[in-house]
C-alpha cells in the first residue's frame, strides 16, 4: 500500500499502478450510500471511515440491467451503495506542485456503465502529469426517476436529476480533496463520452456546477439547439411535467401506489431487463431517447439549450467537442449487407436508425425533411441500395459536423473562452470491432492511451495516433488549449471558418461540408423547434 492520504472520507491508502511512478486509489466514497430514505434524494456528504480506508479495489457498480452489465464485461457486483471514485496520480505529484485534474464521466445512455471499466484506466494519462478521476453515478430509475411526490418533498420542487446531482457532488469532493493527491482544484476538466458528454453539456448549463470545473470535453455529442437529433441522443432531456407523468406510469407498472411503496422495493425489482425508451419524442428521424434521462427541472437545469445559450447563462469555460465517422447512423461500407439483414423496425433507446436501402433512405428523407425532401435528395442522390447507403453516410457526417459547428456559433455568441471541435476518423479494433471502424466510443482507448497488449490487435499506427490524441487531451486539461510542441496545429473554432479538426486517419482542419449542403442544413434547422 502507498502512504495514507487525508480526505473528508478519512485517511485512504492506495496501491502502486503497473508503473510504480503512478499511485491508484480505488473505491473512495464521495457521498453517503443513497439507500433507504436516501433513495431518490440529492447525495449527502460521505460518512467518515473509522480508521484507514484500504483503497485497493473498485467499488460495486450502480444498479443496472444485467444485460447491459454483461455486455460491458465487468466482473463487479451491483449495489445501491455505489457512489465511489477512483484516482490515478503520479506518485510524486504532491511534492511537484498541483497538477491539472481530469474527471471522466462514463457513457451508457444514463442506464449503464461504471468508472471501473478498463477503458477508463487512468494510468497512462497520469504519466502525462495529470490527476485522473473516474467515479460512479446513479443510473436508470435510481438516477432519473421523477414523480409529483418526489418533487413535493424537494425544497426546490424538483425531481429526476439524481445522477447529475451525484456528478456535482463528485466535483465538490474533487474541489475539497484533490489537492491531497497532488491535483489542482483550480484546473479541473470534466470530460465524458456519449451520456458522459451529455452530462458535460448539462453541467455546462447548471448553476449548481458553476466554478466546480474549468474546462469541458464532450466526446459525442454537442449539437445545435435546433437539431432534432438532440431529442434522442445522449443530449436529450425531459420537461419536469413529462418526467413526473412517466414516473407515475413506472410506479404503477412496478406495483407501487406511493413513494413509500417505491422506496420499500428491493433495488433488484427496480432494474428492468430491457430498458424503456420514450416513444412520445419525435426526433424527425425515428430515433427514440431512453426513458430515464435528465430533466429541465428549474433547479439543476433551469432551462434548455436554446434559452440557456441565448441568455448567456452557460458556465463559460474552454470547450472541446466532436463526433465520430461511424456513429449517428453512419456505418462502414463493408457492413452495408450486414445491416440490411437486421430488422428494419428494431429500435434501441438513444441509438439512431441506419438506412442502407434505397427505399428506407428515401422514406426517411420524406419523413424528416417534408417540403425540403426533394432538395435533400438532389444534394444526396442515390439510385441503388449501395448508393443510398453511401448518401446516407454523407448526410449523417454533414449533419453532425454542421450541427456542432452551429452549436459553436451559439455557444460563443455569449461566451468568451475558446472552443475546439474535432471529427474522429481512425478505424479502431477496440471492443472487438471487426471490421475496424471509427464508431461511437472508438476514440476512448486513444484518449486514455490504453492500447493494452492483447486487448485488441493494435498496430504501430494505433500507438502513434494514441500518443498524439492523449497529448491533445492532456494539454487541454492543463491549459485550455490542446496544442503543444510536436503536435499538428489544432486551430480554435471560428464561426467565420466552417472547418473542423480531423483526428485519427489524418490530423488537420477539414471543411465541415460543401457550401450547398451547408446552406441546406442551415435552412432546415431554422424550420425546427429549438430545444
Amino acid at each position: 500500500m502507498t502512504a495514507a492520504v487525508e480526505t473528508e472520507s478519512g485517511p485512504v491508502e492506495g496501491i502502486f499502478g503497473r508503473d510504480r511512478s503512478i499511485t491508484v486509489h480505488r473505491g473512495i466514497p464521495y457521498a453517503a450510500p443513497p439507500v433507504g430514505p436516501l433513495r431518490w434524494r440529492p447525495p449527502e456528504p460521505p460518512v467518515r471511515a473509522q480508521g484507514v480506508l484500504k483503497a485497493g479495489a473498485f467499488a460495486p457498480m450502480c444498479p443496472q440491467s444485467p444485460r447491459d452489465a454483461s455486455r460491458a464485461g465487468i466482473d463487479l457486483p451491483m449495489s445501491e451503495d455505489c457512489l465511489y471514485l477512483n484516482v490515478w496520480a503520479p506518485t510524486d505529484a504532491a511534492r511537484r506542485g498541483p497538477l491539472p485534474v481530469l474527471v471522466w464521466v462514463y457513457g451508457g445512455g444514463f442506464r449503464a456503465g461504471t468508472g471501473a471499466h478498463p477503458r477508463y484506466d487512468g494510468e497512462a494519462l497520469a504519466r502525462r502529469d495529470l490527476v485522473v478521476v473516474t467515479f460512479n453515478y446513479r443510473l436508470g430509475a435510481f438516477g432519473f426517476l421523477a414523480t409529483p411526490e418526489l418533487s413535493a418533498e424537494s425544497a426546490h420542487g424538483a425531481s429526476g436529476n439524481y445522477g447529475l446531482l451525484d456528478t456535482i457532488a463528485l466535483l465538490r469532493w474533487v474541489r475539497d480533496n484533490i489537492a491531497a493527491f497532488g491535483g489542482d482544484p483550480g484546473r479541473v476538466t470534466v470530460a465524458g463520452q456519449s451520456a458522459g458528454a451529455g452530462t458535460v453539456n448539462f453541467l455546462a448549463m447548471s448553476p449548481l456546477a458553476k466554478g466546480l470545473f474549468h474546462r469541458a470535453i464532450a466526446q459525442s455529442h454537442a449539437r445545435y439547439a435546433r437539431d432534432p437529433e438532440l431529442r434522442y441522443l445522449a443530449t436529450s432531456y425531459r420537461t419536469l411535467a413529462d418526467a413526473e407523468e412517466s414516473g407515475l406510469t413506472y410506479a404503477r407498472e412496478h406495483g407501487a401506489r406511493s413513494l413509500a411503496d417505491l422506496r420499500a422495493l428491493p433495488w433488484q425489482k427496480l432494474v428492468d431487463g430491457r430498458p424503456a425508451f420514450d416513444t412520445r419524442v419525435d426526433s424527425a428521424g425515428g430515433g427514440k431517447p431512453p426513458m430515464f434521462r435528465p430533466v429541465v427541472d428549474g433547479w439543476v437545469l433551469p432551462h434548455g439549450y436554446d434559452e440557456t445559450y441565448a441568455a448567456g447563462l452557460q458556465n463559460d469555460v474552454p470547450y472541446l467537442a466532436g463526433n465520430n465517422l461511424h456513429e449517428s447512423g453512419a456505418v462502414p461500407e463493408s457492413t452495408f449487407a450486414e445491416h440490411r439483414t437486421r430488422a428494419a423496425s428494431a429500435v434501441s433507446p438513444g441509438l439512431p436508425p441506419v438506412h442502407v436501402t434505397l427505399d428506407a433512405f428515401v422514406t426517411a428523407a420524406r419523413h424528416r425533411f417534408g417540403p425540403m425532401a426533394d432538395e435533400f435528395l438532389r444534394l444526396y442522390p442515390a439510385g441503388s441500395d449501395d448508393e443510398a447507403a453511401r448518401a446516407g453516410n454523407a448526410a449523417v457526417h454533414d449533419n453532425s459536423r454542421i450541427s456542432t459547428y452551429l452549436w459553436g456559433a451559439q455557444w460563443t455568441e455569449r461566451a468568451a473562452r475558446p472552443v475546439y471541435t474535432y471529427f474522429w476518423t481512425h478505424p479502431s479494433p477496440a471492443q472487438g470491432q471487426e471490421p475496424r471502424r471509427a464508431s461511437h466510443s472508438s476514440e476512448i482507448e486513444f484518449v486514455f492511451d490504453n492500447l493494452t497488449p492483447g486487448s485488441a490487435p493494435w498496430t504501430d499506427e494505433d500507438h502513434e495516433i494514441a500518443a498524439v490524441v492523449s497529448a491533445y487531451w492532456a494539454n487541454f486539461a492543463a491549459t485550455g488549449d490542446p496544442n503543444g510542441p510536436g503536435l499538428p496545429h489544432w486551430p480554435a473554432y471560428s464561426r467565420h471558418a466552417p472547418a473542423v479538426m480531423e483526428l485519427g486517419a489524418h490530423f488537420g482542419p477539414i471543411p465541415i461540408a460543401d457550401p450547398d449542403r451547408l446552406d441546406f442544413w442551415r435552412r432546415f434547422f431554422l424550420t425546427q423547434q429549438p430545444w
